[in-house]
């Protein structure tokens, strides 16, 4: 098939498809000059041509990149952390399911010390908002039982 191609306002050719193709691979012609063949209607600039720069197929999905054969196996945490956030302490338990939400991907890239830190991390954020939380039910335990003593004990019968 026979091209014409205008660079800087030069009308040239015909060419071949090939002979262009080179041109454009060189990098004697861009994708800013304007190509024609018989057929096309008007000049077009050579990068909006799909018969010159067929446009790549979408990707399905982006590609998982598997675990290290033989990788350890490293612990998230993430239920624990999303269960500590619901029914205990919810300021300590955001900070365990960001940690716990990092490993998977970290040890997917192959960053293993990144990924046991942040195993850790999630572990130490449960247990923080698990004993805060505990804890302030035992206080408050322990003040209802201080405050109703007096009262049951003073209580004539």
């Amino acid at each position: 098939m026979q091209w014409h191609y205008a660079k800087s306002g030069v009308q040239l050719g015909p060419v071949e498809e090939a002979e262009l193709r080179a041109k454009l691979d060189s990098g004697e012609l861009s994708v800013s000059d304007l190509v024609w063949r018989e057929g096309m209607g008007d000049w077009l600039p050579a990068g909006k041509v799909r018969e010159l720069f067929p446009i790549p197929p979408l990707p399905t999905g982006i590609p998982k990149t598997p675990p290290l054969p033989g990788g350890p196996d490293i612990p998230n945490y993430l239920w624990q952390s999303i269960v500590v956030t619901i029914l205990c302490c919810w300021p300590f338990g955001i900070p365990a399911i960001i940690y716990a939400a990092k490993v998977d991907g970290l040890k997917n890239r192959g960053d293993i010390v990144g990924a046991k830190a942040a195993s850790a991390s999630a572990k130490t954020w449960c247990i923080v908002a698990a004993c805060v939380s505990g804890g302030a039910i035992l206080l408050w335990w322990i003040i209802a039982i201080l405050f109703a003593v007096p009262f049951c004990v003073l209580q004539p019968r």
